[in-house]
């Protein structure tokens, strides 16, 4: 056999890339109340964002909200702002 006629590893691996391969399931859309940290204080990054929304929306900022309900305040502001939203 010729070096023609064989396959390198470069073609070999790039078919190996394409075979059936099990997908990553996507958590990252994970709805906040199914959280198992859900109930915690939220984060500083959480409270930082939320904070700037609260200050463009009009609205008051509230320091004592889980990491679900932050979630949750964060996306209803950014639906209000229009802040961090892809148009």
């Amino acid at each position: 056999m010729t070096n023609q006629q064989k396959p390198s590893a470069n073609a070999k691996s790039a078919s190996n890339a394409t075979d059936a391969t099990p997908a990553v399931p996507d958590n990252t859309q994970k709805d906040p109340d199914q959280w198992v940290t859900g109930d915690e204080t939220m984060t500083g990054a959480q409270a930082s964002y939320l904070q700037t929304l609260s200050e463009e929306a009009g609205e008051e900022f509230d320091p004592s909200l889980t990491k679900a309900e932050a979630s949750k305040k964060i996306d209803a502001l950014r639906e209000q702002t229009g802040r961090g939203i892809d148009h």
